[in-house]
């Protein structure tokens, strides 16, 4: 796609990375088959292609509308398009270029902006979240249902591990996954526990910055990237063997820092040591697994009819597949085949709250394929999939980590 940049942007980093970003597209269309919004919407302009050339007639220097903005803020940077996309276009990076470029020029509504500066300061915070949380969940069956959907059901999140183990690994201190479901934490300790790893969290670390990021806060992402590499520097240094994360959204932007501080003299070289460190728990424990089955300390007992749920962020952003679903059935679970799995469920973060109806429409959608062989448990690998999906379905939906945890109590493993 030949692109010719608009002056005031030639020669920095936005516009040379989606010049080369435009030029790999071939405009051929496939993305748009597989892009939520344009299956829901049938809008060329809410399909990939569409996003692109709207981008492109900013960066060449037309000036945006609203019409631009909100064709924009419909995308849920799912990166379905980047699966399919057979020209390797780079569709993440360059929807948060043209986003940005967007709202520089283009004033949001009053009550737009409240929004989005309530989620970015009160979700990133846990000192205010998680009281908020707690006293949402003790109130849960007054609140209106709207609210409800947002404030999982409290579950006990049971005994954390106390033993050191000289193998040590660090796990990333979230906001919202530990104030709404503690117990994906919990039990992510207690398997790694019974493997002989021990998990720390540091202090100091915190949000991942997703949430500042995709609230066009690219400044407060990076800071939060920097606080987070400062508090793991240290483990690093000392031998950690890597960085675990729990909840593929936040796995996806920690593997995106090396990206987000490319241009920081003093932070760079450690954002690419971190990247190379990360791994989502579907990555890196499966041989753990597999090492403990052939220990015998481990051994396949389920029986189990399950469905999983891969989030976009681990099998788009992370481009993992079929590692959960695998692990599942070598430990005895049905995996009951799930139609459209390549499809967003809808929440994307603060997409859930910020396009209700778009976002309610897809988790129907997607309900009804994970349901449709009558599991006893949805299983996915992200804190904001597991609650959005929950909040429509009487099926119980759980963590992969949260069944595993379960299984090997079961067995003594």
């Amino acid at each position: 796609m030949e692109t010719h940049l608009a002056d005031w942007l030639k020669g920095t980093r936005d516009g040379d990375e989606a010049e080369a970003i435009l030029r790999k597209c071939v405009h051929c269309g496939f993305c748009t088959a597989t892009c939520p919004t344009y299956q829901l919407l049938g809008d060329e302009l809410d399909g990939p292609r569409g996003r692109i050339y709207l981008i492109k007639s900013v960066v060449e220097g037309e000036k945006p509308t609203a019409s631009t903005m909100e064709h924009l803020d419909r995308c849920l940077t799912c990166r379905n398009c980047e699966s399919t996309c057979p020209s390797g276009v780079d569709y993440g990076h360059l929807v948060d270029i043209g986003r940005k470029l967007v709202e520089q020029q283009v004033e949001r509504p009053a009550s737009q902006r409240f929004m989005r500066t309530l989620l970015r300061e009160t979700l990133t915070r846990r000192w205010l979240f998680d009281p908020a949380m707690r006293v949402g969940q003790a109130v849960r069956p007054l609140l209106p249902e709207a609210l409800k959907a947002k404030v999982p059901e409290r579950r006990d999140p049971g005994k954390r591990p106390s033993r050191s183990h000289a193998r040590k690994v660090i796990l990333l201190e979230g906001c919202v996954q530990p104030g709404m479901l503690p117990s994906i934490d919990a039990a992510t300790d207690r398997v790694l526990d019974r493997l002989g790893l021990e998990a720390i969290r540091p202090q100091g670390s915190g949000c991942c910055g997703a949430i500042r990021h995709h609230l066009n806060d690219q400044a407060g992402a990076a800071n939060d990237a920097r606080r987070n590499i400062a508090a793991w520097w240290p483990l690093i240094e000392a031998g950690a063997e890597a960085i675990l994360i729990n909840a593929s959204g936040c796995g996806a932007m920690v593997k995106d820092y090396a990206h987000l501080l490319a241009d920081d003299p003093e932070w760079a070289a450690r954002a690419k040591q971190v990247v190379e460190r990360t791994r989502d728990l579907a990555e890196w424990l499966p041989a753990e697994i597999d090492a403990a089955i052939a220990a015998g300390r481990l051994r396949a007992a389920s029986s189990s009819r399950v469905v999983f749920h891969p989030p976009c962020t681990l099998q788009h952003g992370q481009k993992v597949r079929g590692v959960v679903e695998a692990l599942l059935t070598r430990l005895g679970a049905t995996v009951l085949p799930v139609g459209e799995s390549h499809l967003c469920c809808g929440s994307a973060g603060t997409y859930s709250v910020l396009q209700p109806q778009l976002s309610g429409e897809l988790r129907s959608r997607k309900l009804g394929h994970l349901t449709a062989g009558e599991p006893e448990l949805i299983l996915s690998a992200n804190i904001g999939c597991i609650t959005h999906l929950q909040a429509g379905t009487g099926t119980p939906v759980r963590h992969w980590i949260e069944w595993l945890d379960e299984q090997m109590d079961a067995v003594g493993g």
